[in-house]
Formats: C-alpha cells, structure tokens, sequence
C-alpha cells in the first residue's frame, strides 16, 4: 500500500512538474517571439518603397524579384559590395520599359562605354543609377511606374545575361 501511495504520488508530481514546465516554456517562447518580431519589423512610410539591391565580383544580384506599391516613391539604394573597379567589374542598375527586348538593349549599351554603358536620349529607360565599382554605394528616387512588370537589368558589358531580374509594381 505504501508502494502504490508513494507510487501515486511521484506520478502526480511528474505529470504536474511537466506541465508546469511546458506551460512556463510556451510562455517564454511567446514573449519571445512577439518581443522580437515586433523589434525587428520596419515600419513603411505610407507611400514610399524602400529598396536594397546589391552586385557582387560573381556578377550576381542579390536579389531577381523586387516588389513595390504603384504610386509609391522609390528610394532604392544600390551597392557593388565586391572588389572589383569600376573598369573591370562594374554594376549598375537599369530600369526599363515595358516589353523592351533585354538582349537588344545589352548590345546597344556596349557602343556607349563614354556614357558608362548607358544608351544617350534611350527612350527605354525609365531610370538607372550610376555605375560603380567595389565598395561604392548610390541611392535613386523615382517614382513607381503604373502596374505590372518590368525587367532590371545590370548595362556593363556581358552581364545583363546574369544580372537580371523583374521589377514588379503592385
């Protein structure tokens, strides 16, 4: 009999200590979460979009989808995080219009190397920044073309094949 009471008893415990253990855990992974999910959103302005988009030595954006808001002012800022010079490794970013062919605008870009790459009086640009070697960072604001998408591309010579993405305007 006092086998079983004591039996019961440390069951008892057991069962109670765990669930008050799990209880106490969720608690903490709740404050947790909200705590730190609340410290780490970034409030957007109403009406401004802000975009980070960087090239690298490998010729690749970090990024082949960027989404904003129509309407919305554009505050897009552009980094070449690699080593590289300008003269040998350098990155741009090139807004175009709708249904411009990419690979024609490539072509035509590279009779331009004066101009960094980018076509004068081009009626196929929408916005660009300037081109840039390692380490150099540039901000543009534009605003937001109507909806739909558009393609980006980087006009250096031969890496619009690889540094390329959409330009989606919601």
């Amino acid at each position: 009999m006092k086998k079983t009471l004591a039996l019961l008893f440390l069951s008892t415990s057991l069962l109670i200590g765990c669930g008050g253990e799990a209880k106490k855990s969720e608690e903490k992974q709740g404050i947790k979460i909200n705590s730190s999910s609340s410290s780490n959103e970034k409030v957007k302005e109403e009406g401004i979009s802000e975009v980070y988009l960087s090239g690298n030595d490998q010729m690749k954006y970090n990024k082949s989808q960027i989404t904003v808001s129509a309407g919305d002012e554009v505050v897009l800022t552009f980094e070449h995080v690699g080593k590289l010079p300008k003269e040998s490794m350098g990155h741009n970013f090139v807004l175009l219009k709708k249904g411009t062919n990419v690979q024609e605008f490539g072509q035509e870009a590279l009779e331009y190397k004066d101009n960094d790459y980018i076509p004068e009086d081009s009626d196929v640009i929408i916005v660009h920044t300037d081109m840039l070697g390692g380490g150099q960072k540039t901000t543009i604001t534009f605003q937001a073309p109507e909806k739909g998408d558009y393609d980006f591309i980087c006009s250096f010579p031969g890496h619009v094949a690889l540094m390329n993405g959409i330009f989606t305007v919601e």
